[in-house]
């Protein structure tokens, strides 16, 4: 009897693998699918991404003397550059083709690096002298490390807003 409650359980779950993954992941978003553990994880990776390419813009512009605006388009560029390749090194590595791993790195972390690019290029702006300061000064080192840290603080509340609907760095758990 429970053998058969359990099979008319299972069509309203979904058909397929993905379906029953979806109904899991819906029913758990509160706790397990959306933990603040798994936003910070998504965050930190999308950060990791960032900061090369946020670090390596600014090393640039700042070395061959851009102007600000240049300096921080370039960053984001760069940061957008290589969160994507991040992601899609781990996408790649499970034998997922390069236009669908594209894909999926797209629909992951376009989000995460557009609030964190916000957040850190405001915070470099907005610190009186540290898109002005050599890259031999405390100042833009110490302005850099300061808004890194507030856009991971700033930009996990949306990551896990973003994992308990499925959405964001959700649609790459699967290829990992």
């Amino acid at each position: 009897m429970d053998h058969s409650a359990h099979t008319q359980h299972a069509p309203q779950r979904g058909i397929g693998h993905q379906a029953e993954q979806h109904a899991d992941h819906s029913h758990h978003a509160p706790t397990a699918g959306a933990s603040w553990r798994a936003a910070a994880q998504a965050t930190l990776h999308c950060l990791t991404g960032c900061a090369i390419g946020e670090v390596l813009g600014m090393i640039i512009g700042t070395a061959a003397g851009l102007h600000n605006a240049a300096t921080v388009v370039l960053s984001i560029a760069l940061a957008f550059v290589f969160g994507y390749a991040l992601t899609m090194r781990g996408v790649l590595r499970a034998g997922v083709p390069l236009r669908q791993a594209l894909k999926i790195a797209l629909a992951a972390d376009t989000v995460s690096i557009l609030v964190m690019e916000l957040i850190d290029n405001t915070v470099m702006v907005a610190v009186p002298g540290a898109m002005n300061a050599g890259l031999a000064q405390p100042l833009f080192w110490a302005s850099l490390a300061f808004s890194l840290l507030l856009a991971f603080l700033l930009t996990t509340p949306v990551n896990r807003w973003m994992i308990g609907r499925g959405k964001g760095h959700a649609v790459v758990h699967a290829y990992h």
